[in-house]
């Protein structure tokens, strides 16, 4: 059996301010239908003798990962890690939960879900003369045949050939420099590192041991420790934490010699900044890239991306416009690369933008900031059919629920009612209440808070349908870019759910 390993815990700074910290590259539909993740899951399915696929992501995401993997009509378990400790890590975690539930022969193709694939049949291809080599005990990687002196990859030489489409591997390279680039491609022995992988689950652990012994202990032991928390496996942090963090290519493919590189030309991107997604995505003839509202005139050979706004430019060149609700950056294609360094000093100033969106998902819905200044808070809450929000109390502030869309079924200490649109209820001080969605349509509400302390640990909550054990801003716990969460202010106590 060959299981999809979906590894999802990645960042993606460079595209800020469209990929953040709270909602990363991988869950944005950046090129066509579905999120990056679900492209990735789709373009496996039909893979002959394949299991269900293995996320592994972020603590942090997990709501998302979940709602993206219903939405796309699929399942399998998810492993959570308490911080990012690279790829080998990961696919180490991933081999042992595999082995686990599917046996000792269960194979892992291992898939980032930050990449584009334009050729799916050229793929599925590739993928079965893996899996030729990997059932002889070969650790296979997919070298991308190169089509262009591309500077933002690493590289594989090739060396001598094993089978058709397959070879040894000479050396891995560096991102290059131009020249060498160009080098690169007119030798014919050099592939682009997708840092796409097929292996046995035990033959990956056995190298892994043999050339990376402190991981695979730090990881073995996370995950014999690791606690199923509904649809998810929590990996025990303090081993997880302590593991170094390494690639799947330093820690095992440059020391092993069972490494072969798998030769495919699928039109394939790893959408690691903006003029990444351009290409896939096309441009018109002056050379533009464009998504959403956007009035272009005299401009040529610019990304202009819009979420939710006009976005209007004149006379410009070259240049990455992005637009959301809340920033706007304007940069030279030439330094989309340091876009990274730009994030890191707004972080470094406390500005919230860099990492947080004012929308955030939960496994009930989604909640949005739309405005806050001292003592109030107002904030547009979408609870999906059939969610429920924790039965939960405030000990410093009240709040008006106004009905805008569907119908809500709304607890209020002893007292149950329904609300249908343009119908509003008050929320008093220190009632102990629940939000839900009874009918088969979004319920979306207004929420206005009001109180002498809005900060996020104001909360008690009493039960919680989706199991969650930690308590976690959620939209009962609102998000307070407004500056109301003051140091001077006490932590109360939470009584998670029974």
């Amino acid at each position: 059996m060959l299981i999809p390993v979906l590894l999802a815990g990645g960042v993606g700074t460079r595209l800020w301010p469209l990929s953040r910290q709270s909602r990363p590259k991988q869950f944005l539909e950046l090129t066509g239908a579905g999120s990056l993740l679900q492209q990735t899951l789709a373009r496996v399915d039909g893979v002959e003798a394949l299991g269900p696929p293995l996320v592994v992501g972020n603590e942090t995401h997990r709501f998302i990962i979940a709602e993206q993997m219903r939405s796309a009509g699929l399942s399998g378990p998810i492993l959570l890690e308490s911080s990012p400790r690279g790829t080998a890590a990961a696919a180490a975690a991933a081999a042992l939960e595999a082995r686990a539930r599917h046996g000792d022969d269960v194979e892992l193709l291992v898939l980032p879900t930050d990449h584009a694939v334009g050729d799916i049949p050229a793929f599925a291809r590739a993928i079965d003369r893996a899996r030729t080599v990997a059932a002889q005990g070969q650790l296979t990687l997919f070298g991308v045949t190169p089509d262009r002196a591309e500077t933002g990859y690493g590289y594989i030489q090739a060396g001598d050939s094993h089978a058709e489409g397959v070879r040894g591997v000479r050396r891995f390279v560096e991102k290059p420099d131009a020249d060498s680039a160009a080098a690169y491609l007119a030798a014919g022995d050099y592939y682009w590192n997708s840092g796409m992988f097929l292996f046995g689950a035990g033959d990956f652990l056995d190298a892994l041991a043999v050339h990376a012994p402190d991981i695979h202990a730090a990881v073995h032991a996370a995950h014999q420790q690791a606690v199923t928390d509904v649809d998810f496996l929590r990996l025990e942090s303090e081993a997880f934490d302590a593991c170094r963090a390494d690639s799947i290519d330093y820690a095992v493919m440059e020391r092993t010699d069972r490494a072969v590189v798998v030769a495919f030309d699928a039109q394939w991107g790893d959408l690691g900044s903006w003029s990444a997604v351009a290409r896939v995505n096309g441009s018109d003839a002056a050379g533009n890239s464009v998504h959403g509202d956007a009035w272009l005139t005299d401009v040529q050979d610019c990304i202009v991306h819009s979420e939710d706004r006009l976005v209007a430019a004149l006379g410009t060149r070259n240049q990455v416009i992005v637009a959301t609700d809340d920033a706007v950056l304007v940069a030279d294609r030439e330094r989309e690369q340091d876009v990274r360094q730009l994030v890191d000093k707004l972080r470094a100033h406390g500005r919230s933008e860099a990492t947080e969106y004012r929308k955030v998902y939960r496994p009930w819905g989604s909640y949005e900031q739309i405005a806050a200044g001292d003592r109030f808070q107002v904030k547009h809450i979408r609870v999906a059919p059939g969610g429920r929000l924790s039965l939960q109390k405030h000990h410093h502030r009240a709040e008006h629920w106004v009905v805008v869309h569907g119908t809500a079924l709304v607890t209020c200490d002893d007292r149950e009612s329904l609300l249908s649109e343009n119908e509003s209820t008050y929320i008093p001080l220190g009632a102990v209440h629940r939000l839900e969605n009874p009918g088969k349509v979004d319920l979306d509400v207004i929420e206005v808070q009001s109180g002498s302390y809005l900060g996020e640990d104001d909360i008690v909550r009493f039960d919680d349908v989706y199991g969650r054990v930690d308590i976690e801003p959620a939209a009962e716990d609102a998000v307070d870019p407004g500056g109301n969460t003051t140091p001077e202010q006490p932590a109360f106590d939470r009584k998670e759910q029974p």
